[in-house]
């Protein structure tokens, strides 16, 4: 999957990833391969995401919204 992270003032990642877990407004949920298509507002927390050598990374964000299509991840943090 392509995931892309961006804030207001820069792009955070750019890459390839095996998994993706979001702070979602409701609890963390995880978007894997194939995933269906899917818009959701994220919240305050940690965004963890495997790497393409299966590596964990974290990011903080504070809020945001994600956009999932076709293997391809948006996620527009503030």
């Amino acid at each position: 999957m392509t995931l892309e992270i961006i804030t207001p003032d820069k792009e955070i990642f750019k890459g390839e990833t095996s998994l993706v877990q979001l702070p979602g407004i409701d609890g963390l949920f995880e978007i894997l391969n194939n995933h269906a298509p899917l818009v959701a507002a994220l919240s305050k927390g940690k965004v963890k995401i495997h790497d393409e050598n299966n590596e964990a990374k974290f990011f903080d964000i504070t809020g945001g919204v994600v956009e999932v299509v076709n293997n391809k991840i948006l996620v527009l943090a503030e």
